[in-house]
């Protein structure tokens, strides 16, 4: 613009000045980036604040505000960082290739103040080192081999699993130990395979060293030891069933009563000779379970004589050989009747004419009534009730006819009424003996067993007392305790009181809780009967661990100029106890004026200016738990400063400068 000022003098005087005005960017444009997608790589084992990569945005033409950078989304666990100024990636936590090779982060950019934001995406490729060795299941096997094997047969396959990729976890297997040359191994598949017949000498026995290598740089290793055992065993026998064809079974029983003890035997040994028991057919109602390794067979429903009495199980006893052998039963069970059916007559009312003045004898009606049980059950006898006029008449016990017992007079008595009037009784002692029969479970006093024990138990101490009742008697209701579930190794139960008791020290940082089952079960020599209770023992803690620093011991640079009140330092430890067992404190050993320690944070705090440039000193520090009897470990903190280099810094905090278009290159 070209302004003009004049005076109002009567020759007035003017003068005129040019005005530049520079139009700012004010509209919400965001800062964008050079690329919409980076991509960079970091091995997993770069160190903490390692940088990876950076990422640029440009700000609009003509803005005065700063871009600054940050993470918005793809870094739940906290892996990276970026510099909010210069838009540099790095590591803030040590990586894991196996835990995740690929990272997408999501970056946004952001102008200022400005609400408006741009974004741009950043794949890490976390590339994969050699940090781990191949893994055997197993630290040791067995190997079995008949003497009859030839050479060239597969005897036994080594596998190993190693987390890294590609080359890292290739795995090459070998016969690390040369004590026969009988064997030989595949390097890629690990299958063993005979060089020759074995066994034909003296020796009986013979151990390898399988080796698996993974072909990173430097390659990590792992061993696993078989022993060879000589096997004369062939599986040449069948199972032959030694139980009966033929059990019978009460349909009043409850679900899960034991109906027969299915039993094959197997003269092979080893696996050859063990047999397994499973149902072929005649169980499509799923009426039975069978459990294949004891061969025990229980109901799985409610049965009723009335719908089926009789079952045809075909079963199958297997052994465990190569090939498996095995033998079959058709396993009859008959559904024995239970008097639970009450006899309906045909009709509720008979109704019939008789003549009067006839010969006793004379056939007045037939009642019948039916019976759904079966045999004695199911037999029914009819007899007329005493009543008014009842002696004038009979019935047959076992066809249910009534005939007249005399003569008839119509005008005596027109109508008789027997099905008696008024209702009479009379009534007797009768002395019954109830003979046991295994119609109870036991029953345990809880339906769970929950109890808390110190870590630092004495084996074989006493925790827990189950009980178990059962109504029976006898042998009947006599109740044995066991454990059915794997308990590591920690317990066992006394089979006649049902006192549960350590077998081994107990540590809570290795396993905190023990879930696991108990059974009551009766002696019944006939059909035993069982119930299982939840078992849960809770382990509490010991102040059995020391505190760990996480580093020791611990260099800190300080500048000379540090500020008083400034922390200079943190100090990091753990505790894998709990509650105030694993609640750490910080202290000083020896007292200072010129640093103090937070007892909480761990932070150590400048409280007087150092003196000097060169100043260095040693702090020792203690970290304790806060226990009833505090566990206390002690660190190194070296401190030292170093020169500070010169402050470069800027006259102004910004520039400003008109440039012509069209200048040349290389103007002022």
């Amino acid at each position: 613009l070209t302004v003009s000022a004049r005076d109002g003098g009567g020759l007035a005087s003017a003068s005129c000045a040019a005005v530049t005005v520079n139009i700012l960017q004010t509209v919400l444009i965001p800062a964008i980036f050079e690329r919409s997608r980076y991509s960079f790589s970091v091995p997993e084992d770069a160190p903490e604040d390692s940088v990876i990569g950076t990422v640029k945005a440009r700000e609009p033409p003509n803005s005065l505000e700063v871009v600054s950078y940050r993470i918005c989304s793809g870094d739940p666990h906290g892996h990276f960082s970026i510099d909010p100024h210069f838009g540099i990636v790095r590591t803030r936590k040590q990586l894991d290739h196996e835990a995740q090779s690929v990272v997408v982060l999501t970056v946004q950019s952001q102008l200022g103040k400005s609400p408006v934001y741009s974004s741009t995406q950043v794949n890490i490729s976390v590339t994969d080192i050699n940090d781990n060795p191949p893994v055997f299941p197993t630290k040791s096997d067995k190997i079995t081999i008949s003497h009859t094997q030839s050479p060239g047969t597969a005897v036994y396959i080594a596998h190993a699993e190693d987390k890294d990729s590609d080359l890292n976890g290739v795995i090459k297997y070998s016969i690390a130990s040369k004590q026969s040359d009988a064997f030989s191994i595949d390097p890629s598949l690990g299958v063993v395979n005979l060089t020759r017949t074995v066994f034909a000498e003296k020796q009986q026995e013979y151990t390898l060293h399988i080796e698996a290598k993974d072909c990173g740089s430097p390659p990590l290793t792992s061993m696993l030891v078989c022993k060879c055992f000589r096997v004369t065993d062939i599986n040449d026998n069948s199972p032959s069933f030694v139980s009966s064809p033929l059990s019978y079974v009460m349909e009043d029983v409850e679900v899960g009563f034991l109906v027969h003890h299915i039993i094959a035997k197997d003269p092979d040994e080893g696996r050859n000779g063990q047999v397994t028991y499973h149902i072929l057919s005649g169980n499509e109602h799923k009426a039975f379970v069978l459990d294949k390794i004891t061969g025990l067979l229980t109901t799985a429903q409610f049965l009723d004589h009335e719908v089926q009495e009789r079952y045809s199980l075909t079963v199958i006893a297997l052994d465990d050989g190569s090939p498996a052998l095995s033998a079959t039963q058709v396993l009859t069970i008959i559904v024995l009747d239970v008097n639970d059916e009450t006899p309906v007559f045909l009709k509720q009312l008979y109704e019939t004419a008789a003549h009067e003045n006839r010969d006793p004898g004379e056939f007045v009606v037939r009642v019948e009534a039916v019976d759904r049980d079966a045999g004695l059950n199911s037999l029914l006898q009819y007899e007329i009730l005493p009543g008014p006029g009842y002696e004038q008449f009979k019935m047959n016990l076992d066809s249910g006819e009534l005939v007249t017992a005399a003569s008839l007079d119509r005008e005596t008595q027109e109508i008789f009424s027997i099905k008696g009037s008024p209702l009479r009784s009379s009534t007797t002692q009768l002395c019954l003996t109830v003979l046991d029969e295994n119609d109870h479970s036991p029953k345990f006093a809880k339906t769970q067993y929950q109890v808390s024990v110190m870590e630092d138990l004495e084996e074989g101490s006493a925790i827990l007392n189950l009980s178990a009742s059962d109504e029976d008697g006898g042998l009947n209701g006599e109740v044995r305790y066991s454990l059915i579930d794997d308990t590591y190794g920690a317990f066992a139960i006394d089979s006649v009181t049902g006192s549960l008791v350590t077998t081994k020290a107990l540590d809570r940082e290795t396993k905190s809780q023990y879930t696991f089952r108990a059974v009551a079960s009766d002696r019944s020599t006939h059909f035993p009967r069982s119930t299982t209770v939840s078992v849960v023992v809770h382990v509490d803690d010991v102040n059995d661990n020391d505190p760990v620093f996480l580093q020791n011991p611990i260099r800190v640079f300080v500048s000379a100029e540090t500020a008083v009140n400034e922390t200079v330092a943190t100090v990091r430890a753990e505790d894998v106890d709990l509650g105030s067992n694993g609640a750490i404190v910080f202290n000083l050993m020896v007292a200072e004026t010129v640093f103090q320690m937070d007892v909480k944070t761990g932070d150590i705090i400048l409280r007087e200016p150092l003196d000097s440039k060169d100043f260095s000193t040693q702090l020792l520090v203690t970290a304790s738990d806060q226990g009833i009897a505090p566990r206390t470990v002690t660190a190194m903190v070296i401190i030292f400063t170093e020169e500070q280099e010169e402050v470069i810094s800027f006259s102004h905090s910004m520039y400003e400068a008109n440039v012509p278009e069209n200048s040349a290159a290389g103007g002022h």
